[in-house]
C-alpha cells in the first residue's frame, strides 16, 4: 500500500489570545472552466501573517461554519529540515473568487487521505526510483542497474528514460507490485490493479531528455544519486543527479527535480542541463514504440502527444511545456530499435532550468476514454499553466 504522509497539527499556546488567530485569503480562477488546484503559500508570507507561528499548527477552511478543513501539506523543498511552503487543495468554478480561512488550530488535527502521492528508492528491485499518485505511476533506473549492463551481467537496465506503470486503481501500487515481483509474481501481468507493458529500452520513454545534434541524440546514463524532498497527500518531490556526459564533444551536467501532484496525469520535471559550451537545445522525447500510433501537437499551447495501441487497450503519452521555450518538434521515425520518437526541442538555458510536464492517460483506467479526450485534457492542462490561480490575503 502507498505510504502516505500524515499531517499532525499540534496545539500551540497563544499567549494573550482567547481564540486562534486567523486570516482570510481569496483564491481567484481567471478561466471559465472549473478547476482544482494546489495552492502554495511561502513560509515567509506566513511569518508575516502569524508572528512566531509553529509549522504544523495551521489549517485551512472553506468557511467559518465548515467543520472540515482542506487537505494540506508542508513542503521542505531544499531538504534542510525546515518547510518552505504550505500547500492546500482548492476547488473553484469558472471565474470564481473563493475566500478561505487560514488559522491556527485549537486542537490537534489529523489530516490524511487514501489517495495521495508517494515516491521511493527501490533497492529490492536493483535500484529503481518509483513515484505515483492516485492516477498514474512511473519509474526510472539507478547506478546498480547500469553496472550490471556494463559488466555484462543479467538483470540490468541502461537508461535515463522514464517508464510508465499503467495503474487503474486509486490506491498506491508501488510497494505491492514490487513485493509481488520479489515473491515470484510479475508486475508485467495485470491482476486487476494494472501492470507494466510499457517498453523503454534505449528510448527516452515518457519524457526523458537529451541533446539533439543533427540526427544524433546524446543522452545521460542512469541516475547516480537520489534525494527525496517531500512525500505527502498532495505532492511528492525528489531529486535525481546524473554523471557528466558528452553531447557532440560538449561536457553536459544533468540534474532533475521531479514532482507529482494528487489527481494529475502528469509529473513536473525541472531539468537543470548545463555545459561549459553552448548547447543547441534540450530535447525532450516520447517513445513511438512500433510506430502504429498517432502524433498530434499544438505548438501555440505547448502540448505534444502520442496515442497508441497498448495490448487490449490504448495509451496516450505527452509533454507539456511553455510554448515560448519550444524551438520545434519532430515526428522522428526510424527502423532502428527504440529510436523512433516524438521530439520536442527546447531552448537550452545557461543557468535556469527547463521546466516541462510529462505523463500518460491509459484508456483502461477510465479517466481518458479516447485520443480526443486526451487532447482535451492536455489543452485544459496547458491553459491552467498559462493562467494560474491568484492568491490575495485580505487586510
Amino acid at each position: 500500500m502507498m505510504k502516505h504522509s500524515i499531517l499532525l497539527f499540534s496545539i500551540v499556546a497563544l499567549a494573550g489570545c482567547s481564540k486562534p488567530r486567523h486570516k482570510f485569503l481569496t483564491v481567484q480562477n481567471p478561466l471559465d472552466t472549473e478547476r482544482t488546484e494546489i495552492v502554495s503559500i511561502p513560509v515567509a508570507t506566513l511569518d508575516s501573517l502569524f508572528p512566531s507561528f509553529t509549522p504544523g499548527n495551521l489549517i485551512v477552511q472553506a468557511s467559518e461554519d465548515d467543520t472540515e478543513h482542506c487537505l494540506a501539506q508542508w513542503i521542505d523543498a531544499d531538504g534542510d529540515g525546515k518547510p518552505e511552503a504550505f500547500l492546500f487543495e482548492a476547488s473553484l468554478k469558472g471565474k470564481e473568487h473563493k475566500t478561505y480561512i487560514l488559522k491556527e488550530s485549537e486542537h490537534p488535527v489529523r489530516d490524511t487521505t487514501l489517495e495521495g502521492t508517494y515516491g521511493r528508492f527501490v533497492p529490492e528491485r536493483i535500484d529503481d526510483f518509483a513515484w505515483e499518485n492516485n492516477r498514474v505511476a512511473f519509474r526510472t533506473y539507478g547506478p546498480e542497474a547500469q553496472r550490471l549492463v556494463d559488466a555484462g551481467e543479467k538483470g540490468g537496465t541502461l537508461s535515463s528514460g522514464i517508464d510508465c506503470w499503467l495503474k487503474r486503481v486509486e490506491h498506491g501500487v508501488i510497494d505491492a507490485w514490487y513485493t509481488k515481483n520479489a515473491k515470484g509474481g510479475s508486475y508485467h501481468k495485470d491482476d486487476g490493479e494494472g501492470y507494466d507493458p510499457y517498453h523503454v529500452g534505449a528510448s527516452r520513454g515518457c519524457g526523458g531528455l537529451g541533446v539533439r545534434v543533427g540526427d544524433s541524440l546524446y543522452v545521460s546514463k542512469n541516475f547516480v544519486r537520489h534525494r527525496i524532498l517531500a512525500n505527502g497527500p498532495l505532492r511528492t518531490t525528489f531529486e535525481l543527479t546524473y554523471a557528466p556526459w558528452t553531447a557532440a564533444g560538449a561536457m553536459v551536467r544533468e540534474r532533475k527535480i521531479i514532482s507529482i501532484d494528487r489527481n494529475s496525469q502528469l509529473s513536473r520535471v525541472e531539468a537543470f542541463v548545463t555545459s561549459d559550451s553552448t548547447l543547441v537545445n534540450v530535447t525532450l522525447g516520447i517513445a513511438l514504440h512500433d510506430k502504429k500510433g498517432e502524433v498530434k501537437a499544438d505548438s501555440a499551447q505547448g502540448w505534444f502527444r502520442y496515442w497508441e495501441p497498448m495490448d487490449d487497450s490504448e495509451l496516450g503519452t505527452a509533454i507539456v511545456i511553455d510554448p515560448a521555450r519550444v524551438l520545434r518538434f519532430e515526428d522522428y521515425r526510424t527502423t532502428k530499435k527504440d529510436l523512433s520518437h516524438l521530439f520536442v526541442m527546447a531552448a537550452a538555458p545557461r543557468q535556469e532550468a527547463v521546466v516541462y510536464y510529462t505523463g500518460f492517460g491509459w484508456k483502461k483506467a477510465g479517466k481518458v476514454a479516447s485520443a480526443e479526450t486526451w487532447d482535451l485534457y492536455l489543452q485544459d492542462f496547458a491553459q491552467r499553466l498559462a493562467s494560474p490561480v491568484t492568491v490575495r490575503f485580505e487586510k
